[in-house]
């Protein structure tokens, strides 16, 4: 057990926060503030688990465990203090007391900032990674950089989204610890000069631009196992020795690199930044890891077999060549045993066939940024070359196709696939189109190197933590073990999907979660929901393939038809429209939408005869925390994605653990979860990922022909230049109209009919609640395949290959296994005077 005995009881552990609190701050504990609270007891947790942290570091190395470390751009973990609470089985224990000292657990919950480490789906997916493979023992361990800024706080003026810095660091961090004995400096620009030295190959980085980076250790805590793993954040610092000429340019150039996640690369400059970004963290992170390597086995030869360097996305390709950089440069390693000991290090995860997010970079700016880097990967490139033409033959098509370098570019998934053992997608649909589509080439030419783990979520969050109402459902119908493992014990729920007290429990619980969003809602932006209508939601990145444009055009739809048709308006049911979305600062087709829909709830949220039937919101500053309260209050979950276009897609499993039904297309893991649920409980539409590639290819789409032959969509693409909008000019969204009529590439408009043909269906299906309430207890009963310990057990058997290990034996906590926090408001200001 831990030997930091605070959290034992509650009066010993009210007796220590106290004191604490009153120690660090010089102040009474009655005059304290949340805030004050919240730091004393993310610090308290922090030094709990310590001999834990160091217990699981010292045994892995004790025992020379094989570790992974997962390198990813983004770690979107949202707010740690509830999960770390619950994870190290504390909380009821922090609860009861706080309880008994008037202190609100939620208000001081609620100081964390969202850690501003990620944007989207791929971040989220990481830090979900991390819960699970800590909670099931796995010695694996991130990699990212510690940025001063998030993406950035989203706001909304004249429906307009406005960016704002995310300064989520302005305060203290309480879970990071800084590690300047392990920082690394990283070279950049200079020039390479190489030699040969009684025989063997010296290279010299002359004249080189030095950043240190500097680690801040974050930790990831199992749940209940005593093993606490390591997020390492990477800072950008100054170097011993810096160009004195230009110290101040230097000092701005350094700042940028750990300033903010994704720069605008429409420039160089901004191009420059991101590679250099890419490699900061990933030369820090594996000289990091060969540096333990070494200090553990004394020799890199075993390197394969004892480390997996785990590429998430093209961002961290850099690893192959900078670790054969390593092991010929600096370990003297011959060139063809260092490649054999890279590309088996080595595995990478793809997740997207979208080209633009395949990244490329121009040769003139690698070579002189990197310029070793660069060498390295010439020769890779030359080499791979001289194999592929041993089987396809000089200068064939193949050889084109998997040629690292070419047309001046570097292209980074070519590099991570030539340098990896194993390229995983992350969906079963997104990987076929991988093998047998846009990655076939390489698929025939390293048979058995792809394959499929469809992503998943930490259900600890997404409903232990998230869903209270939930919690007490599942622990009465299934048993408290389902906490361990939901995919063997969310199936018992279909014994009593038809029971008719199972489901008006059910009912409530969804019911409490709606009032809940609408609280939240109506006290951040004045809007009013209905919580007895359909809460239909839609949140995630905005992009123009997860055709968020598709809903609002259909929401105009709609209006059209309740202001138009009194018989249509008498058999609607009424239906609450809710997005989230944050576009990127420079993609102003994006932002455009963002104002569209904006503006469409200006309209039909003011019009009273419509009103009672029809409500848009937009949430703003969607992020982490916002999604714990919209994910439990869905009742219809939009992936609508132009099939073929999404990977995977994580937000949809969320809904459907939480009880939404999938309004979707047949694209990602929609379609395994249509396989799970069945035909009947999921509501599919559109054209499939065959057919949208079929027109890609063979073309014969105008979407003029929509327009002329179809009166609905004729009229609201007139409506979206013709005056229709109130408090807008007539021309403001023409770059929309023109892009739907102009190319339209997401079929927006040929799939549009059979959008409104599901919504009509949802609609219908959510007036008779008995059979809704079925459908929806059958999502949840089939959703624990969608759980992350799922997916990283499979990564484990199949890529990573690695042992779990045990600190110690002791068992969790009975109390925190399947227990929830209670999500309420804020209170306004603390009560702790009330316990004077």
């Amino acid at each position: 057990m831990n030997n930091y005995p605070n959290f034992k009881d509650k009066e010993t552990f009210k007796k220590a926060f106290k004191a604490y609190l009153e120690a660090k701050y010089a102040i009474d504990f009655e005059k304290s503030t949340p805030y004050q609270q919240y730091v004393v007891l993310g610090e308290m947790i922090r030094y709990y688990i310590a001999k834990d942290w160091n217990n699981t570091n010292q045994v892995t190395f004790d025992t020379k465990a094989k570790k992974v470390y997962y390198f990813s751009m983004e770690f979107l973990i949202g707010r740690m203090i509830t999960n770390n609470l619950m994870n190290a089985g504390v909380y009821n224990v922090v609860k009861e007391a706080f309880d008994d000292m008037g202190i609100d657990l939620n208000e001081v919950e609620h100081q964390e900032s969202d850690a501003g480490l990620g944007n989207g789906g791929l971040g989220r997916l990481a830090a979900c990674f991390m819960d699970s493979v800590a909670s099931l023992g796995l010695p694996v361990h991130g990699n990212c950089i510690r940025y001063r800024y998030g993406f950035f706080e989203q706001g909304v003026v004249n429906g307009y989204q406005v960016e704002h810095p995310d300064r989520w660091l302005k305060d203290v961090h309480v879970w990071e610890i800084r590690k300047d004995d392990q920082a690394v400096e990283i070279p950049f620009y200079g020039y390479i000069q190489m030699s040969t030295v009684n025989g063997k190959l010296v290279v010299e980085h002359k004249d080189a631009e030095y950043v240190k980076a500097v680690p801040y250790d974050v930790p990831m805590i199992g749940a209940g196992n005593h093993i606490v793993n390591t997020l390492r954040l990477w800072s950008a610092e100054p170097a011993s020795t810096y160009p004195e000429n230009d110290a101040f340019q230097y000092a701005r150039n350094l700042r940028e690199i750990s300033s903010m996640l994704y720069p605008n690369d429409d420039t160089d400059e901004g191009k420059l930044l991101r590679l250099k970004q890419q490699y900061f963290f990933v030369a820090a992170g594996v000289n990091g890891a060969i540096r333990l390597h070494k200090k553990t086995f004394g020799t890199v030869k075993n390197l394969a077999d004892k480390v997996v360097f785990h590429i998430n996305d093209t961002h961290p390709a850099l690893i192959v060549p900078e670790l054969m950089r390593i092991l010929v440069d600096e370990e003297g390693l011959p060139w063809e045993e260092a490649w054999n000991i890279t590309k088996n290090c080595c595995a990478y995860t793809n997740h997207t066939i979208l080209a633009e997010a395949l990244e490329k970079w121009p040769v003139h700016l690698f070579k002189r940024l990197l310029p070793r880097i660069y060498t390295i990967t010439e020769e890779i490139n030359r080499r791979v070359l001289l194999e592929i033409a041993q089987t396809y033959g000089p200068n064939s098509k193949q050889a084109y196709d998997m040629a690292i370098i070419k047309d001046g570019r570097v292209h980074m998934a070519t590099l991570a696939i030539h340098g990896s053992f194993s390229v995983n997608g992350v969906a079963a649909l997104h990987t076929e189109i991988l093998k047998n589509i846009e990655m076939k080439v390489f698929n025939d030419y390293y048979p058995g190197k792809f394959n499929n783990k469809t992503n998943g979520i930490t259900h600890r969050r997404w409903v232990a933590q998230s869903n209270p109402e939930l919690v007490e459902i599942l622990n009465k119908y299934c048993g408290e073990e389902w906490i361990k493992d939901p995919e063997k014990y969310f199936p018992l729920l279909l014994k009593i999907a038809d029971d008719p007290k199972a489901q008006k429990e059910f009912a409530k619980m969804k019911k409490a979660r709606k009032d809940a969003l609408a609280a939240k809602i109506f006290k951040e932006q004045g809007i009013s929901l209905d919580t007895n209508s359909i809460f239909d939601v839609q949140v995630k990145r905005l992009h123009e393939y997860k055709r968020q444009l598709m809903n609002a055009l259909h929401i105009m739809y709609i209006y059209n038809r309740l202001k138009s048709d009194a018989e249509f308006k008498k058999n609607y049911h009424p239906h609450t429209f809710i997005f989230g979305a944050k576009a990127a600062s420079g993609y102003v087709l994006a932002k455009k939408i963002i104002k569209l829909i904006n503006t469409i709830a200006d309209k039909v949220n003011n019009d009273y005869e419509t009103n009672s039937l029809l409500k848009v919101v937009f949430c703003v500053n969607y992020n982490v925390t916002y999604a714990e309260t919209i994910m439990p209050a869905a009742d219809v979950s939009e992936q609508i994605s132009t099939a073929s276009k999404e990977a995977s897609g994580t937000g949809n499993m969320k809904f459907m653990m939480n009880g939404a039904i999938t309004c979707g297309t047949l694209d990602g893991a929609n379609v395994e979860i249509g396989e799970l649920v069945g035909d009947d409980n999921i509501v599919i539409f559109g054209m499939t990922a065959k057919e949208v590639t079929d027109l890609y290819e063979q073309g014969g789409y105008n979407p003029w022909d929509y327009y002329n032959n179809d009166e609905r969509i004729h009229q609201i693409i007139d409506q979206l230049t013709n005056g229709f909008f109130d408090h807008v000019d007539p021309n403001e969204f023409q770059m929309i109209r023109d892009t739907l009529l102009g190319k339209d590439n997401y079929f927006v408009l040929k799939d549009f009919d059979s959008y409104v043909k599901a919504q009509e269906k949802i609609n219908e299906l959510y007036k008779d609640q008995k059979k809704w309430l079925h459908m929806s207890i059958v999502n949840i009963a089939k959703s624990g395949f969608f759980t992350t310990d799922r997916t990283m057990r499979q990564y484990n058997q199949d890529i990573w290959h690695v042992s779990p290990i045990q600190t110690v034996k002791a068992p969790a906590k009975k109390d925190t296994e399947a227990k929830a926090p209670a999500k309420k408001a804020p209170a306004k200001k603390t009560t702790a005077k009330k316990a004077a």
